[in-house]
């Protein structure tokens, strides 16, 4: 088995959540004296425009597996321990969680890099579309 892949202990699409704090359990580690934690919210706002009420995420069926990739790739970063991401599709209101990624390493600076490296390749490579909904009424797609 792939040694990067036993520390990647969630890499998942889900249709209700996620817990940021099952994300933090996931990662605890002996060996590590860092856990940094990205959370994802809605906002009310995006690019300028206000008035957005509500997000609808989308996602192909292929992204699961992008999301693994891109969390192996982490778990090979100097100390990382362990890598989850968890990433929401379906409707989301103003506040609601979007996306969980937590990385543990040995050190801080390693641990605070790994889940940067992590939300940023996720939002840059993951097949995920958000189409917003404006108090207004009208609808846009972002990331297509």
């Amino acid at each position: 088995m792939n040694p990067d892949a036993q520390r990647v202990v969630r890499a998942e699409i889900v249709d209700s959540g996620p817990s940021v704090d099952e994300v933090l359990a996931a990662v605890r580690h002996p060996a590590a004296g860092a856990v940094s934690v990205f959370v994802g919210v809605v906002r009310d706002h995006d690019g300028g425009r206000e008035g957005v009420v509500r997000l609808d995420y989308s996602a192909h069926p292929e992204a699961a597996a992008q999301l693994a990739e891109i969390a192996e790739e982490v778990a090979r970063m100097p100390g990382v321990q362990r890598v989850a991401a968890v990433h929401r599709r379906g409707e989301l209101e103003v506040g609601d969680t979007a996306v969980v990624c937590a990385v543990s390493a040995g050190h801080r600076g390693q641990a605070f890099d790994a889940c940067r490296a992590l939300i940023e390749e996720l939002k840059a490579r993951v097949p995920i579309w958000k189409k917003q909904l404006f108090d207004t009424g009208s609808t846009e797609w972002v990331g297509l």
